[in-house]
């Protein structure tokens, strides 16, 4: 069964960088397509930028042009960089297959970004 496991996250200003690491554990995903997500409190989870095992990324509009997902297939980990970062970035942010999320949801790495 994979696990998976978040990390990256933190305090940040606006305008600065943080680059996010989903480490999978159990069972290779370097067949997945995998995702990142965010949630804020009282609003659902989104995703935010998903990539497929041969590469071809997509990202939500809202973060377009400022964040690059990414996978080290050797190292069974996703990344997520980001970049210009903006206040309401902030959120907690997980990583899970895509479309179906069928892997157990990680606890997630909190990110706040300060205007």
């Amino acid at each position: 069964q994979v696990q998976l496991v978040e990390s990256g996250g933190g305090l940040v200003q606006a305008g600065g960088s943080l680059r996010l690491s989903c480490a999978a554990s159990g069972s290779t995903v370097s067949a997945d397509a995998m995702g990142w997500y965010r949630r804020t409190p009282g609003k659902q989870r989104e995703l935010v930028a998903r990539i497929t095992s041969g590469g071809s990324t997509n990202y939500a509009i809202s973060v377009k042009g400022r964040f690059t997902i990414s996978r080290d297939n050797a190292k069974n980990t996703v990344y997520l960089q980001m970049d210009t970062l903006k206040p309401e970035d902030t959120a907690v942010y997980y990583c899970n297959q895509w479309p179906n999320t069928y892997y157990s949801w990680g606890q997630g790495t909190r990110v706040t970004v300060s205007s």
